[in-house]
């Protein structure tokens, strides 16, 4: 560097004083050397310039803020155990013993620089570590990033479907499951509003008082996609609602728009088609868009994920997305005894965190953080306990109405005596019957899921000779069954061999939970080499023991 300084000076002296080159020479040998500065310059000028630790369940981040693109690689070392990460052509500029390690897998990091231009970080480690590393793009407001998942060893216990389905049908009288998301987090803080208010702060917030009020009910139980200052994937936050086989998944925020005045919360839905307003499709991109700031490698929005590939055209899809409006719409309603709303009715639009073909989802807003006013009642805990409160009386009204078969309440509901789901059908001619009033958005796939039925046996029991229902209509959804219609339906009535015919919307895992069998059992009972079905499809079941 210092070189090349003096031989422009050089060059300058030469050219002016002795006026021995000529104008045009002397301008391309300037243009030549200031390419080669700028060249040195370029090389040197990737520089570490902060360093930030996440501490989730199951892993440590660590996120080195950069100044530019950089190339890495990472290895392990052992005896002592240590994480190496090489990046090339990059300084450090941050203050490393600032970075608070504790409660991680880290005792200490520290760097130094190799070969003159390369630098070198070392991860003391105090724990065995499973290591992962991609670099983020320039992107919404934050810099180049390279991040470095530490992922705790032995620690992370998996759960089948099969397993999950199996120990819920051991109880007839199971608590209700509702998922509470707290949007954001860590790397991501969401909306930024006046006086620096964080929505990953407020939303969080938010949801723990949700859950408190959850879990103090009997009957329900509530669990958090995230319970500290820390990044999921939008995936993964809908994918746990599905592995814990939630009744239902609310997924908390308080999100910005583009100006100020607006004002309002909301209530949001998955759409099948295009958003329902233009504030909805803004607030589905920004939502969407949360994996590219909150830290997730080889993210696509194109969202190719196999289990939900094409889910939006799957039968399936219809029920939930029933069960997901009518939730919202009590949850809205109740939301507009403390806050004004943005719109009286439940919205639509592509939420990825939505994406579940057999969880009922919503996204609920409980305001613009970006307006003055609405960021100020956020900011105050009297004011979020009344926002979780509202949100805690529309779930409680929705599964009043609504209760899965199985749970404590549609027990409590039906005088003490198993409901559908978890007992067989019995004969006696005693047996009181038990009516269901057709509410807006209810299919008859969706009712039948919900009793406990099939789609057949609810056309037979009411005697309809399609599928198609109306609003206010009155359906029995538990009655005396003739052996005939038994026999013609899932010939309950033999336990040994029950036979099964696949209805719309049908999943093997709620089969299972249905008969009080599992997902393996009933494979290998029909020989099948994967969980997909198909309707019309029968299906033997085996009984408990088998």
């Amino acid at each position: 560097m210092r070189n090349i300084s003096v031989s422009i000076v050089a060059l300058w002296s030469y050219g002016v004083i002795k006026s021995r080159v000529s104008t045009r020479y002397f301008a391309s040998a300037v243009l030549l050397l200031g390419a080669l500065l700028s060249s040195s310059l370029t090389l040197a000028a990737t520089s570490v310039d902060g360093v930030r630790v996440w501490r989730a369940p199951d892993h440590t981040r660590v996120v080195f803020d950069l100044s530019n693109g950089v190339s890495h690689k990472i290895f392990s070392l052992k005896a002592p155990a240590r994480l190496v990460i090489d990046i090339e052509n990059t300084k450090n500029n941050a203050a490393l013993a600032s970075v608070d390690l504790s409660k991680t897998p880290i005792k200490r990091i520290r760097s130094a620089t190799r070969d003159k231009s390369h630098l070198r970080f070392v991860f003391d480690l105090k724990d065995d570590i499973s290591p992962r590393s991609f670099v983020l793009k320039k992107h919404a407001g934050k810099p180049n990033r390279l991040v470095v998942d530490l992922y705790d060893k032995n620690t992370v216990t998996k759960k089948t479907i099969e397993q999950v389905a199996a120990a819920a049908s051991v109880s007839s009288r199971r608590d209700i499951l509702v998922v509470v998301d707290a949007g954001h987090g860590g790397e991501d803080p969401g909306a930024i509003g006046p006086r620096r208010v964080k929505e990953k702060t407020v939303v969080l917030d938010i949801a723990k008082r949700l859950a408190k009020k959850i879990n103090a009910t009997q009957g329900y139980k509530a669990k958090l996609t995230r319970t500290n200052d820390y990044y999921i994937p939008l995936k993964k936050r809908r994918d746990f609602a599905r592995k814990h086989r939630a009744d239902l998944f609310v997924s908390i925020h308080a999100d910005a728009f583009k100006t100020p005045h607006a004002k309002g919360a909301s209530v949001f839905a998955l759409s099948r088609r295009g958003a329902t307003s233009e504030t909805a499709r803004f607030l589905a991109r920004r939502e969407n868009n949360a994996d590219l700031i909150g830290g997730v490698g080889d993210v696509s929005l194109k969202d190719k994920d196999k289990v939900l590939k094409g889910v939006l055209v799957d039968l399936s899809m219809s029920a939930t997305l029933s069960s997901s409006l009518d939730a919202g719409k009590h949850i809205l309603n109740k939301m507009g005894g403390i806050a004004h709303l943005h719109k009286k009715t439940v919205e639509q639009a592509g939420f990825l965190v939505l994406k579940s073909p057999d969880v009922p989802s919503i996204l609920v807003e409980t305001g613009f953080i970006s307006n003055p006013g609405e960021a100020k009642k956020l900011s105050s805990a009297n004011y979020r306990q009344k926002m979780s409160n509202s949100i805690y009386t529309g779930i409680r009204e929705f599964f009043e109405k609504n209760p899965p078969g199985g749970t404590y309440l549609a027990w409590k509901q039906n005088g003490g005596k198993p409901t559908v789901a978890n007992a067989r059908v019995n004969t006696s001619a005693h047996n009181n019957r038990r009516i269901y009033k057709v509410s807006r958005g209810d299919t008859l796939s969706g009712i039948s899921a919900r009793f406990g039925l099939s789609v057949n046996a609810l056309k037979q029991i009411n005697r309809l000779k399609s599928n198609s229902i109306s609003i206010g209509q009155k359906l029995i959804v538990s009655e005396v069954v003739s052996s005939n219609v038994l026999a013609a339906t899932d010939k309950a009535a033999r336990p040994s061999r029950r036979i099964h015919r696949v209805s719309g919307g049908e999943t093997l895992s709620g089969i299972a939970l249905r008969y009080q069998s599992t997902v393996a059992a009933i494979r290998r009972q029909n020989k099948l080499s994967g969980n997909s079905i198909r309707i019309g499809q029968r299906l033997v079941i085996p009984s408990i023991d088998g």
